[in-house]
C-alpha cells in the first residue's frame, strides 16, 4: 500500500487517538433503558474472530456505524453492540495446528478484532460485549435446549449425514460442494447414518412462511424469496408406485403437485442416498455398471439452491416401477439432482412439463409426452391421439412414436392423453386424481414443506455440550437447571482425527445419573454454533444477567431490532434459525413480538482483483495496516463512497488516496477559517441582508444538508450524500477568500453544517474540527440541524444525464453546478452508476443546468 503524502495540519493519528479518548471517558456510547426517549437499536452482524479484520469486514460496520451515529444525532436512544461469535470447527483445526487451546486462539483473536474495531471508532456499547465460547453464554444455549426438550422440539434419531472424515464432524448440505468438504477441497464427504439431535424446526413451517409477509418492504426481495423457496410449501398428492420386477420390494413414494401430470410420467429417479436402492441394485443386471456410476454420482453433491443451473448426471438401475393410474411399467433411474431430505427423495419424471425433467430425459434419450395443453389448443391437440392411449413397456432410452415437443409446457391447461381425466381443467384434474388415488388405496392429497428439522449434533470439542446424560437404568436423562452449565473440559485431547474428543475425556464423559445417582454417561456431540448465533442480540440487551438469558422487560424495551445488517450469504440459515429461536422464545413467554429485526439490510462485498478479500485468497487489505497509513477516518469514507452499500466495491489504492486527500482540504478549510468564526462568536445568520456571496454559500449549504438528511434517512446512498459535502467544499473554495464579502457568522453557519454532515462518516476529523470551531463541548452533544427549506429551494435545477445519448436519470443540482461535480454525483446515482460498471468515460458533454452526457466505451 504507498503512503499517503505528507500534509500539514492534519494529523490522522493524533486526531483519533484523542477523541478515541474522549469518547471512553465520557462514556458516549454507552446506552440503557429510558422509556423517556425513542429507542433505537442497530446491529451488525456478529464476527467470527479469525485472523485479522481486513476492509472488507470494516465496511460492514462502517454503514452500521453511520446509521447510529445520524440516529443519536437526531434524539434517539441508540443500542449499538458487538461481540464474538466464538466457538467453531475452524478454532479446533487452529489450535490443532498451532499446538495450542482453542480458547487461548479465539480469545487472541477476539483481542485483536476489538483492538480494530476500537482503532475504527466505531461507537459500540463495549459494557455489552458478549463472547459465546464462555460458560455465562453458552450455559443459556443449554437452558434452550432443555426447555425445547421438554415441548418435544429436541429430539434424537438416527439419520443419513454427509461426513467428512478430515473434520471428523457432520456438515450441512450447503457445506459439501461438489462432493467436497467446503473447508478443504482435498476431502472426499462420505455418508453415513449416526445418532443425531435435532430442533423441530418443522413445528413453526406455517408461521416461518406465513410471517415473511410482515417483512416484505422491510427486508430485501431477494433474501424473503429465498426464505419462502426455502420453507418450501407445497400442496398435492403422495402417490405409491409398486416396483415391478423385485419381489418384496417395498412401494416407491413421490410428493407431487402436479398429479395431474401422471400420465406423462416416464421415468422414475430417486435420490442417489434412497434407502432403496441397495435392494433395488441387489440383482440388477446393470448392477456392476449401475454401482459404479453410483460411487461416481455420490461425489456430485449439488446444492438445493443450485438444482435448477447444475449438470443433470444419472444411470438406468435396470429395474421399473409401475404407474398405478395405468398400469406402464417406468423404468427406475437415479439422479444427482433427487435430494433424499426433500420430499420422499424420488420423482415421477414427467418431461414434457417440468423443465429440469426435460433436460434429464432429453439428456438420457428417454421418452417426452404431453398430457396438458393450453386451453386454446386443447381441442385440435387432442384430436390428434385417441382419448385413451396408452404406450407401454418403456425401457430406460426407449423413445415415443410420437413428435417429442422443443420444450416443456408447465403452465396449468387442460388435461389430454390421460384417460378418463382427459379434457380436464388443470384444477379439476388435481382433484379428481386425487381422490381417485385415494379412493383406490395408492394415494392421498398432502401438504408438505422442503424445511426439514435442525440437526444440531457437532462431533467435535469447541462448542456448547449438549445438557444429556445416558443411564442404563434411566435411560437419556437431561441435566436439571442446577448443574448448569455443563462445562467443557479444559485440557482435551485435540488430534482432529477418530471420534468427537469429548468421548475420549474420561473426566467429562464420566458422571451420576440425576435421577438414581448411578453412573451415567453424557453426551459428546456439542451443539451447532448457529444455535449460538440464533440468539446472541437478546443478550446484548442484558449481557450480564446470571439468573435467565434476559430480562423480558429490557428486551421489551428494545426490540424488535430497529436495523439489522450483515451478507445475503446468511439468508437461510442464520437468518431462518434466528427467526425460528425467536418464535420458541415468544411460546416460552420470554418475548412477545413474532420476528427479531423489523429491518435488514445486505451490504456488498468488498473485492480486490474482482473476488471478494479473503485472507485465504491472499488478497486482503489489513484494516489496522490501512488506518496506520492513512487513518481510521479515510478508511471509513473511502468504503462509504466508492459504492452504493448494496453493491460490491472494487479496492482501489488511487481512490484511497483521493479520500485521504479530500479530508485534509476539508481540515485545511476549518483551520484557516476557525480563529475568525472563534472570536466572532454565535450570531443571528440575517439571510435576508445577505451578500450574493453569502446566499450562494447558504443556499449551497441548505440544499447539501436537504439531500443528505434525505439520504441518511430514507435512501442510505452515503456515496452520494459524500458526493454532495464533495461538491459543498468545493462551492466553499470557490467562494475563498472567504473573508471578503462573507459575515464570520455566515461562515460559521456553513462550516458548522459541513462539519456535522461529515461526523457520522468521520467522526474523530468533525470532532477535531468542530471544536476548532469554538464549541467546548463535544459534537456528540449536538443535534441534527434542520434545513432551511427557504434557503435550500433557490436556483435548483433538474438535470438529465445521459450515458452514451440514452436517459439514464435526473440529478438535482445548484443552477451552475461544474461538470466536475455533476460527473460525481451521477457516478455516485446508482440508477446511473449501473449503466457505468465496467466501463470508461472516454468523453463528458455538458450543457450547463440542461444537459449532461457519458460516452463510455
Amino acid at each position: 500500500m504507498a503512503e499517503p503524502t505528507p500534509q500539514a495540519g492534519y494529523d490522522p493519528q493524533k486526531i483519533e487517538a484523542k477523541w478515541q479518548q474522549r469518547w471512553e471517558q465520557a462514556r458516549v456510547f454507552d446506552s440503557d433503558v429510558d422509556p423517556a426517549k425513542p429507542k433505537y437499536y442497530v446491529l451488525e452482524m456478529l464476527p467470527y474472530p479469525s485472523g485479522t479484520l481486513h476492509m472488507g469486514h470494516m465496511r460492514n460496520y462502517a454503514i452500521g456505524d453511520v446509521v447510529a451515529r445520524v440516529k443519536r444525532l437526531r434524539g434517539f436512544n441508540v443500542l449499538h453492540p458487538m461481540g464474538w461469535d466464538a466457538f467453531g470447527l475452524p478454532a479446533e483445526n487452529a489450535a490443532i495446528k498451532n499446538h495450542t487451546h482453542p480458547r487461548v486462539w479465539t480469545n487472541q483473536n477476539i483481542h485483536e478484532f476489538q483492538r480494530t474495531l476500537r482503532r475504527f471508532g466505531f461507537s459500540y456499547d463495549w459494557r455489552r460485549e458478549i463472547s459465546t465460547c464462555e460458560p455465562e453464554y453458552y450455559r443459556w444455549n443449554q437452558w434452550f435446549f432443555l426447555r425445547m426438550l421438554e415441548r418435544n422440539l429436541a429430539y434424537r434419531k438416527k439419520s443419513r449425514v454427509n461426513w467428512c472424515p478430515k473434520c471428523c464432524t457432520v456438515l450441512a448440505n450447503e457445506q459439501v460442494v461438489n462432493g467436497y468438504c467446503w473447508r478443504h477441497e482435498d476431502t472426499l464427504v462420505e455418508t453415513r447414518e449416526i445418532e443425531q439431535w435435532f430442533l423441530r424446526t418443522t413445528a413453526y413451517s406455517d408461521q416461518l412462511l406465513d410471517d415473511l409477509n410482515q417483512l416484505e418492504g422491510s427486508w430485501p426481495d431477494r433474501v424473503i424469496t429465498m426464505q419462502r423457496n426455502w420453507i418450501g410449501k407445497s400442496e398435492g398428492a403422495r402417490v405409491k408406485f409398486a416396483v415391478a420386477d423385485v419381489p418384496g420390494a417395498d412401494s416407491i413414494e413421490v410428493f407431487t403437485t402436479r398429479i395431474d401430470t401422471i400420465y406423462g410420467a416416464t421415468a422414475m429417479i430417486l435420490a442417489p442416498t434412497h434407502p432403496l436402492l441397495p435392494k433395488l441394485l441387489e440383482a440388477s443386471p446393470v448392477r456392476a455398471e449401475a454401482e459404479k456410476k453410483l460411487a461416481q454420482i455420490k461425489l456430485m453433491s449439488v446444492k438445493a439452491e443450485d438444482l435448477a443451473t447444475a449438470e443433470k448426471e444419472g444411470f438406468f438401475t435396470g429395474r421399473h416401477v409401475v404407474n398405478p393410474f395405468n398400469g406402464e411399467k417406468l423404468p427406475i433411474w437415479v439422479g444427482n439432482f433427487v435430494l433424499l431430505e426433500y420430499g420422499t427423495g424420488a420423482i415421477m419424471a414427467v418431461p414434457g412439463h417440468d423443465e429440469r425433467d426435460f433436460e434429464f430425459c432429453k439428456k438420457y434419450h428417454l421418452p417426452i409426452r404431453t398430457v396438458v395443453a393450453p386451453v386454446e389448443a386443447a381441442s385440435s391437440v387432442s384430436a390428434g391421439f385417441s382419448a385413451g392411449a396408452r404406450p407401454s413397456g418403456l425401457q430406460g432410452g426407449t423413445s415415443m412414436s410420437t413428435v417429442a415437443p422443443t420444450e416443456p409446457f408447465s403452465d396449468y391447461g387442460v388435461s389430454i392423453n390421460s384417460g378418463e381425466f382427459s379434457d380436464l381443467p388443470t384444477g379439476s384434474a388435481k382433484q379428481k386424481m386425487a381422490a381417485f388415488a385415494e379412493s383406490k388405496g395408492f394415494g392421498k392429497k398432502e401438504t408438505v414443506f422442503r424445511l426439514r428439522d435442525w440437526g444440531i449434533s457437532r462431533q467435535r470439542y469447541w462448542g456448547t455440550p449438549i445438557p444429556v446424560i445416558y443411564c442404563e437404568k434411566d435411560g437419556m436423562v437431561p441435566v436439571p437447571d442446577k448443574d448448569l452449565p455443563v462445562l467443557l473440559p479444559p485440557n482435551p485431547n485435540l488430534t482432529g482425527e477418530g471420534e468427537s474428543p469429548l468421548a475420549t475425556t474420561p473426566e467429562f464423559i464420566n458422571t451420576t445419573c440425576p435421577k438414581c445417582g448411578g453412573p451415567a454417561r453424557r453426551e459428546t456431540d456439542t451443539m451447532d454454533t448457529f444455535v449460538d448465533s440464533s440468539w446472541y442480540f437478546y443478550r446484548y440487551c442484558d449481557p450480564h444477567n446470571p439468573n435467565a438469558p434476559f430480562d423480558s422487560a429490557k428486551v421489551a424495551y428494545w426490540f424488535p431490532i430497529d436495523q439489522y445488517i450483515g451478507g445475503i450469504t446468511h439468508a437461510i440459515l442464520h437468518l431462518l434459525y434466528s427467526r425460528f429461536w425467536c418464535k420458541v422464545m415468544r411460546d416460552l413467554g420470554l418475548v412477545k413480538h413474532n420476528e427479531p429485526a423489523a429491518r435488514l439490510f445486505t451490504q456488498g462485498m468488498v473485492l480486490k482483483g474482482g473476488t471478494a478479500m479473503s485472507k485465504s485468497k491472499g488478497n486482503v487489505v489489513g484494516a489496522h495496516d490501512m488506518a496506520d497509513k492513512y487513518g481510521a477516518d479515510t478508511g471509513r469514507i473511502y468504503t462509504l463512497f466508492a459504492a452504493p452499500p448494496e453493491k460490491d466495491l472494487e479496492w482501489s489504492e488511487e481512490s484511497i488516496d483521493g479520500a485521504w486527500r479530500f479530508l485534509n482540504r476539508v481540515y485545511r478549510l476549518i483551520e484557516r477559517h476557525a480563529l475568525a468564526v472563534r472570536e466572532a462568536g454565535v450570531g443571528v445568520v440575517a439571510a435576508a441582508s445577505a451578500t450574493e456571496k453569502e446566499k450562494r454559500l447558504l443556499r449551497k449549504a441548505h440544499q447539501t444538508l436537504q439531500r443528505v438528511t434525505s439520504d441518511f434517512e430514507t435512501r442510505w446512498h452515503f456515496n452520494s450524500a459524500i458526493a454532495l459535502i464533495m461538491e459543498l467544499t468545493n462551492e466553499i473554495y470557490a467562494c475563498e477568500p472567504l473573508e471578503e464579502g462573507t459575515r464570520p457568522e455566515i461562515r460559521r453557519e456553513v462550516l458548522e453544517l459541513l462539519t456535522l454532515m461529515l461526523a457520522p462518516m468521520t467522526p474523530h476529523i468533525a470532532e477535531e474540527m468542530w471544536e476548532m470551531l469554538g464549541h467546548s463541548n463535544g459534537l456528540w452533544t449536538a443535534a441534527w440541524p434542520a434545513p432551511n427549506a427557504e434557503l435550500a429551494k433557490a436556483d435548483e435545477v433538474e438535470v438529465p444525464v445521459q450515458v452514451n445519448g440514452r436517459l439514464r436519470g435526473k440529478l438535482k443540482v445548484a443552477a451552475g453546478a461544474k461538470q466536475d461535480d455533476l460527473v460525481a454525483l451521477a457516478k455516485a446515482d446508482p440508477g446511473i452508476a449501473q449503466h457505468l460498471e465496467g466501463k470508461r468515460i472516454v468523453k463528458v458533454v455538458y450543457v450547463p443546468d440542461k444537459l449532461l452526457n457519458l460516452v463510455v466505451a
